[in-house]
């Protein structure tokens, strides 16, 4: 047992006793973890408005035999004052970190890259540079890409045979051929899976032009592909405002 430092971002938080919370991070060096933040519920608490989610913060703390206790905390960046007046920036980064603790399962399991692209989704999310959706799917089709399940939207995600395919098949693992097309299969609209593939490698010119209607398709076939590789859905997709 000992202290440690790391930064992290506030994915949620639980009440505990009559002040305390339970404040679950992402952090860099240590993956998820699961922290008591004492007293933060009361009005004279020193950091209890920097352990918010949305907060990218700097976190010492103690490890203990159940539950780690932070003992310090400073506020490096708070991305909920930009996005929780906005219904759709909030809402889509509420998902994102609902997504980060979803795909980090193991406790204290390092998972820097995760950490990295959900602070670089939040920022991009606060500058209000692009919409919030387009700005969701690209991060949770990045997510899940790093978690191992990047989605195919070119070659078949079968064989491999080189695209562009018509047909996109979620237990498949994305874009198949006519070959190897199983059952159920849809087919999007050639925008449509151009438009994923453009999120997934960040090419936000071509994202940013997509038109209304392959963007809502788009975030359909998403949400689906979340939902097989997570086994359920989450909670707060629903709540998401689709433009």
């Amino acid at each position: 047992m000992g202290l440690y430092r790391d930064e992290g971002v506030v994915l949620r938080t639980q009440k505990l006793g009559e002040a305390d919370r339970i404040i679950t991070v992402l952090t860099r060096e240590h993956g998820r973890i699961r922290a008591v933040g004492k007293g933060v519920r009361r009005t004279r608490s020193k950091f209890g408005s920097r352990l918010e989610p949305f907060t990218h913060v700097d976190l010492q703390v103690y490890e203990g035999r159940s539950l780690d206790v932070v003992q310090q905390a400073e506020t490096i960046t708070s991305y909920g004052d930009r996005v929780v007046d906005d219904y759709a920036r909030y809402t889509s980064g509420t998902a994102m970190l609902e997504t980060a603790e979803r795909l980090t399962a193991e406790e204290k399991e390092p998972s820097v890259q995760q950490f990295l692209l959900l602070v670089g989704g939040l920022r991009t999310l606060a500058e209000a540079a692009h919409g919030p959706g387009l700005v969701l799917d690209a991060f949770l089709l990045r997510s899940l890409a790093v978690a191992g399940y990047a989605a195919s939207f070119d070659d078949c995600a079968r064989c491999a045979r080189p695209g562009p395919h018509p047909f996109f098949n979620v237990p498949a693992g994305g874009a198949v051929c006519g070959t190897c097309r199983p059952g159920g299969s849809v087919s999007p609209a050639r925008e449509t899976l151009d438009l994923l593939a453009a999120l997934l490698s960040g090419n936000w010119v071509a994202a940013d032009a997509a038109e209304v209607r392959h963007r809502r398709e788009g975030s359909g076939l998403v949400a689906a592909y979340l939902q097989w590789h997570l086994e359920r859905g989450l909670r707060s997709l629903p709540m998401v405002e689709r433009t």
